[in-house]
């Protein structure tokens, strides 16, 4: 797996875009991710942190009991599936490959060709800066979504991790926003899958 390369790919056609791990984990990270957004929902009607809550027909739950049975079996499965997909990307290399370097210069020119319809997306193997840029954003989401999660879930046995969000009550906060991250980066991501239909293939095949 680790062998396989951008420009191994970008040679053979045939060759693999994403090994069998990116792919599984993708997909259960994907299955999680909605089921933890969708409960979370559930949860934040129950106490709402802003003058707004989310419509019943996107949460999931049912009820602040229900959504929270929900969200603690998807915590599992997303932070153990989330695991494995990010010692497996370390180790492999395609973190430092896929993600490495982020330059801002590059960031902005890659952002505007995208926002006048100039980017191109010829090879697949080669993430743009933007990718770069919310690829590793959405990682970094991903650890404090998870690290909040725990000291709301756990406030007095966690409380040093509480404490280091500036307590129970901006746990919340942080806990909100980065989940409003990570749904932003979903919707990105899925207008790009309409957009590059051949990314979609690319991460149900590989190929």
């Amino acid at each position: 797996m680790a062998s396989i390369d951008a420009a191994n790919a970008s040679d053979r056609p045939s060759a693999a875009i994403h090994p069998l791990w990116v792919r599984v984990t993708h997909w259960i990270n994907a299955i999680a991710m909605l089921v933890m957004i969708g409960s979370g929902w559930e949860i934040y009607n129950a106490s709402p942190l802003f003058g707004f809550a989310f419509p019943k027909s996107i949460t999931l739950g049912g009820w602040l009991a229900g959504a929270l049975l929900w969200h603690f079996a998807a915590m599992w499965v997303l932070a153990i599936n989330g695991l494995v997909y990010v010692l497996l990307g370390i180790v492999t290399g395609r973190f430092r490959r896929k993600l490495w370097p982020i330059r801002p210069r590059d960031v902005l020119a890659d952002t505007k060709a995208a926002l006048t319809f100039r980017l191109r997306h010829d090879d697949l193997t080669v993430y743009n800066s933007v990718q770069r840029l919310l690829y590793a954003g959405v990682l970094i989401a991903g650890v404090v979504i998870v690290l909040s999660g725990l000291a709301l879930w756990k406030p007095i046995q966690l409380q040093e991790l509480a404490a280091m969000f500036g307590g129970y009550e901006a746990a919340r906060y942080v806990h909100f926003f980065a989940m409003a991250a990570i749904v932003g980066f979903l919707v990105v991501h899925v207008i790009l899958a309409i957009v590059v239909p051949k990314s979609l293939r690319a991460i149900v095949t590989g190929r």
